[in-house]
């Protein structure tokens, strides 16, 4: 396994390892960074161990650097962060920990390299490269990291349910490293991950969605998923996509797995965009389909309004994984509550109408709806597969085709409330947003063309229709 480096950071590696000489402080290059260089993976972020103090060599080398980099002290954490070019680098002295039970902050004392190696979560990051003039570039290996890395497993340094016990955070940080690396977790660990796994109760929501997030934006993401399902973590961290999982059959009627399906989902999804939030979208789009499954006698089983019902779900989902309230989570709603509308529209006469208004209600997210829609294909039939996505195909350009004729891009009907206000002289109430809504609707329907002229026309005549007085024309 070769250890690879760019020319930049074995020049940086040379003013560490000088200044560190001159200090009297061994120091060592540890973990993520070791790891990812090992397995030919970019890293921008390196850790840098001393037996010393890591905020002293950290000032000293920022001295040295051209252009001098400002220094982050964390004296609470006996830490010191410095960018260099394209490297974000954190010192600190090696050191012992010590957890109470009901706290993941632990008690901090100064130690050898080894109490730092002892501390860290997975072998396959308690790997660290000498700094030192006399064995320069030596990996030190107390835990046979290198062999893990070799055969894709990670594991615990230590007793597995002390590492998770100490700190649950890593139970996260365990399946999202093997979701990102596609590692296997090995199976004493894997038992203590669900052993543990209430443990998470005492992490912060901000740092298990930190963790999730870097889970939905690995390149399958479904794996994280379904490790989450195996050691129950996901009672915890998502149960409401818990409750999608199993098939029930009644009168010789099941309906397919829904957590499994959309899983898949997630996965064609991943496929075809980085977009952390339409990601999201995948995930949630059935999330309302637990509440609202029905049996039908005539019809077998229904999920009648499970996108609506699955929107209204979003907001509760985000507030409580401390995942963002403003436009991202906005993002997710509407493709979760219009998930259903272009596949609709691909099973009946489209008519001008319909596309207008799908194209109205999606706005600019009108792309990342129909691809959302496109990864929702989980058919294992290859025929549908090829129908389904001919008949979306059809609906992209009879969308493109509408969107150019009738001018709307990004539309917005060309009369406002305000102007409604200033003509009859009315202030802010219901008949304003009526004869907005009735001017919208026309124009999605057909019924006037989408220009000024036209709206303005409408507002009057509706206006007067409602006993309204024209005070003031519009020019």
């Amino acid at each position: 396994m070769l250890f690879t480096i760019q020319p930049h950071e074995q020049k940086i590696f040379e003013i560490i390892s000088e200044t560190a000489k001159e200090l009297g402080f061994p120091t060592y290059v540890v973990g993520g960074y070791v790891r990812d260089r090992l397995i030919g993976r970019p890293s921008k972020d390196m850790d840098i161990v001393c037996i010393g103090s890591g905020i002293q060599l950290a000032q000293e080398i920022a001295g040295k650097l051209r252009p001098m980099p400002q220094v982050a002290v964390f004296k609470r954490f006996g830490t010191a962060m410095l960018k260099h070019e394209d490297l974000e680098i954190e010192f600190v002295g090696a050191r012992k920990e010590s957890y109470r039970a009901d706290s993941r902050k632990p008690s901090i004392e100064d130690g050898s390299l080894e109490d730092d190696q002892n501390r860290r979560d997975f072998t396959i990051n308690a790997l660290a490269v000498s700094l030192n003039d006399n064995d320069f570039g030596t990996i030190v290996d107390p835990f046979d990291g290198l062999t893990d890395l070799e055969n894709k497993i990670l594991r615990t340094p230590l007793e597995p349910g002390k590492t998770f016990s100490d700190d649950p955070l890593r139970i996260m940080r365990g399946i999202r490293f093997a979701t990102q690396l596609d590692f296997f977790i090995e199976e004493s660990t894997l038992s203590a991950i669900s052993k543990y796994r209430n443990r998470l109760n005492i992490v912060s929501q901000e740092r298990v969605a930190t963790e999730l997030n870097k889970i939905m934006l690995s390149p399958r993401p479904s794996k994280g998923f379904h490790l989450m399902e195996k050691t129950k973590v996901l009672e915890n961290v998502l149960p409401e996509l818990l409750k999608l999982k199993g098939v029930e059959i009644r009168n010789g009627i099941g309906h397919k797995d829904n957590f499994y399906h959309t899983l898949k989902v997630l996965d064609n999804l991943a496929a075809k965009s980085r977009n952390l939030w339409l990601r999201w979208a995948a995930l949630l789009h059935d999330i309302g389909k637990a509440p609202t499954k029905r049996f039908n006698k005539e019809l077998g089983w229904t999920f009648h309004g499970h996108d609506a019902v699955g929107a209204n779900m979003v907001p509760r989902i985000f507030k409580k994984l401390k995942l963002p309230l403003d436009a991202k989570m906005k993002y997710v709603q509407k493709l979760v509550a219009l998930h259903q509308r272009p596949m609709k529209l691909t099973t009946e006469e489209i008519s001008d109408s319909a596309i207008r208004r799908i194209l109205f209600d999606a706005g600019e997210d009108i792309d990342d709806l129909m691809r959302l829609c496109e990864a929702d294909i989980t058919s294992k039939n290859e025929k549908k597969i090829k129908k389904y996505l001919s008949n979306y195909q059809v609906l992209r350009t009879r969308m493109k085709e509408l969107e150019e004729s009738d001018n709307l891009k990004n539309w917005q009907p060309p009369i406002t409330g305000e102007m409604i206000m200033e003509t009859f002289g009315i202030a802010p109430s219901r008949p304003v947003g009526d004869i907005k809504n009735f001017i919208r609707e026309s124009i999605l329907d057909g019924d006037i063309s989408n220009d000024y002229e036209a709206a303005y026309q409408l507002m009057i005549k509706k206006g007067t229709e409602m006993g309204l007085e024209v005070v003031k024309r519009q020019l």
